[in-house]
């Protein structure tokens, strides 16, 4: 389930995106990741977890976990509207496919893209790491992110996150014991 941009490919190989909002900016998601978009309807916290999952919900009967992608890139939490939904992707890993869902502020379209519509991801500039982005989309006057989903919701990665904030003030005790001398 990897994607790929290849920025100057052949004029005639299009890709289709679900573009989707974060507070103000305007991102994309390669198609065939998604699994389906549901309206956000109230998950279930899990105590200790990091400040981007958000908690689970139940998808006809499997439990997903919910990534808030806006705490993900380390902005504010994602506050729920009308419009919120939770994108439920399907993500690889270690030959697995899982599901994750992803909360957005809203989701706008599907667009079909060119070859020669994608650009390559900026050296600087962009307020994403860049391995998190898969390309910048050139739409008449504006780009619009591309996301490389399995990089932004890498599960090794969260997991690492999660336990470094768990263990964060048990560390914090530690150094505050040894700075006293004891």
């Amino acid at each position: 389930m990897t994607s790929s941009i290849a920025p100057g490919a052949s004029p005639a190989i299009s890709q289709q995106f679900l573009t989707f909002s974060l507070a103000s900016e305007l991102f994309a998601i390669p198609i065939e990741h998604i699994r389906e978009i549901i309206e956000f309807g109230g998950l279930t916290q899990i105590p200790l977890m990091p400040v981007f999952l958000r908690g689970v919900i139940n998808l006809r009967g499997a439990v997903v976990p919910v990534v808030d992608l806006a705490a993900r890139f380390g902005r504010a939490a994602t506050e729920v509207g009308r419009r919120t939904c939770v994108v439920i992707l399907e993500v690889t890993q270690d030959e697995r496919v899982l599901p994750l869902g992803v909360l957005v502020d809203a989701v706008n379209e599907v667009i079909t893209v060119e070859a020669d519509q994608i650009e390559p991801t900026p050296e600087f500039g962009a307020r994403l790491r860049a391995e998190f982005i898969l390309g910048m989309l050139r739409l008449s006057e504006r780009f619009v992110i591309a996301l490389d989903i399995q990089k932004v919701l890498s599960v090794e990665e969260m997991t690492q996150l999660a336990v470094t904030e768990e263990l964060e003030p048990e560390l914090a005790a530690t150094l505050a014991v040894t700075d006293q001398g004891f």
